[in-house]
């Protein structure tokens, strides 16, 4: 865990130095991005909130993901990802939102999105957009390394919206 203790604090850090909010939906890693964030000193200047959306009633009704999504290419996608990231940005009011949603395992897999498969969004001034990776390992490095490329991604979307 340590490396998720490490992007968190870069987080921190380069969040407070450019004066930037962070806001998160999480589905499968639970609030973990979060909880990784505010255990670092200052988060309290960087981290506005979080919405733990595991069910996809929450998703709908508190994120505004679509039903369309859902019973569509359902919650472990691209869209539900972005529509996730956006619907955290726009309710809790920040420069960046990050959002996790996929299938830590050890059952849950499909043929179509096998144990691993995460959608990771991040959405911001400059627009928002998703990526699909695909995670080794038990329940909880599926999960951590979930949190830890989220983190990433809102990372590389700041210092990119400050060049």
């Amino acid at each position: 865990m340590i490396r998720l203790e490490e992007i968190a604090r870069q987080v921190v850090e380069t969040f407070s130095a450019k004066g930037a909010t962070l806001g998160t939906a999480e589905s499968l890693t639970a609030g973990m991005i979060a909880a990784a964030v505010a255990d670092i000193s200052g988060a309290s200047a960087v981290l506005m909130g979080g919405i733990v959306s595991y069910d996809p009633k929450v998703k709908r009704d508190v994120l505004g993901v679509s039903q369309v999504v859902i019973d569509g290419v359902g919650v472990v996608s691209e869209a539900c990802a972005i529509q996730m990231a956006k619907g955290a940005r726009n309710l809790l009011n920040t420069d960046i939102a990050i959002s996790a949603t996929g299938i830590a395992g050890p059952t849950g897999g499909t043929e179509e999105n096998p144990v691993g498969t995460v959608w990771l969004g991040v959405s911001g001034r400059k627009g928002t957009f998703a990526k699909k990776c695909h995670f080794e390992g038990d329940r909880q490095s599926v999960r951590e390394q979930s949190a830890q490329e989220a983190l990433s991604m809102a990372l590389e979307m700041l210092l990119d919206e400050n060049r």
